[in-house]
């Protein structure tokens, strides 16, 4: 165990993440990262895209993470996260343990629902969930989160056993095949004990340094530096402030995303992005992106009490280059 300094964790934290300008691709990234969230929200861009970005650059293409999700499969979909396919072994032993007993229970209940499915997709996929007729003799019934198909949910379920897969996407709309058509094969079979060790270790690694007892612990890896004086904007789904109470800890930033709170009640504003400015968290910025004017627009800029304003002129010409925006306005 090495115990560093706060400011030995700020760097070896922001260096770990790909922070420091050092990322060069979005594979080597991603697997850097250990995992991308994927969220419908996008403000500005969604955060799969934004949190890769902030690494990057302008010199970040969309395309080139579509094309390794979709042709090449170097990267696969799993439960809204994105996960190098080398880590499927890991994915497949989680798979066996990702259901709970009530969702176990639904799936027994329902299992010529279940083989209907599976059948659909054998002999007509890749389909959306749209695509598939209900299943005869299954009734609607209106639910807050699968709406009033149940067709949702069984794939969703499927999913997490690894029997079926995301496997594109038309528009926002997800597309499904069978699992075993889609992800890339394995002959290695972890356990889950191992697993679950194997991904924290991966985790650790991917965050540099962990609080313990009070106490900066960093990663046996984790290499000290210097990390400069870039600026860029943070997702709020980035792993570096993802965990709030680590990002309090390590920096004294309170963070919130205060989209669930009223209008009224909101401190900064509906979709409030960190600034990283070398390895500290020096306020808040809130861009939006109108895509169809092709205008991004800047609605406020919030520094933090001990911080001295940096220029933003640099990371917003490069949020607008990598958004396509046209014009920029507010800054």
């Amino acid at each position: 165990m090495r115990e560093v300094s706060l400011e030995e964790a700020r760097r070896i934290a922001v260096r770990a993440q790909g922070l420091d300008g050092s990322a060069t691709g979005v594979l080597e990234t991603v697997r850097r990262l250990g995992y991308l969230q994927i969220d419908p929200i996008s403000v500005v861009a969604p955060p799969q895209q934004l949190v890769l970005w902030s690494r990057l650059g302008a010199s970040f293409d969309a395309a080139e993470l579509d094309r390794l999700l979709w042709e090449e499969r170097a990267l696969v979909e799993w439960r809204a996260f994105i996960y190098p396919s080398e880590d499927l072994p890991l994915l497949r032993a989680r798979m066996r343990h990702a259901l709970n007993r009530n969702a176990n229970e639904w799936l027994r209940e329902n299992r010529s629902f279940r083989r209907y499915v599976l059948r659909e997709l054998e002999q007509r996929g890749p389909l959306l969930s749209r695509e598939i007729e209900d299943h005869a003799g299954l009734k609607r019934e209106h639910h807050e989160w699968w709406g009033t198909r149940k067709m949702g949910l069984m794939l969703e379920i499927l999913a997490a056993r690894g029997e079926v897969a995301v496997v594109g996407r038309r528009g926002k709309q997800r597309v499904w095949d069978l699992a075993e058509r889609w992800y890339p094969s394995s002959e290695t079979k972890v356990t889950w004990p191992r697993a679950q060790a194997l991904l924290e270790e991966r985790r650790y690694r991917a965050l540099g340094v962990r609080l313990e007892k009070g106490r900066w612990i960093a990663h046996p890896d984790a290499a000290d530096g210097p990390v400069g004086d870039r600026v860029t904007f943070l997702s709020p789904f980035d792993r570096l402030v993802h965990d709030r109470n680590r990002a309090l800890a390590l920096w004294d930033f309170f963070y919130r995303l205060e989209m669930y709170v009223s209008k009224a009640k909101r401190e900064y504003g509906y979709y409030v992005l960190p600034i990283l400015y070398g390895d500290r968290l020096v306020g808040r910025i809130e861009p939006v992106f109108d895509r169809r004017e092709r205008v991004l627009r800047v609605n406020g800029v919030w520094w933090e009490k001990a911080a001295e304003p940096v220029p933003l002129d640099e990371p917003l010409a490069s949020l607008a280059a990598f958004l396509g925006a046209e014009h920029l306005v507010g800054a």
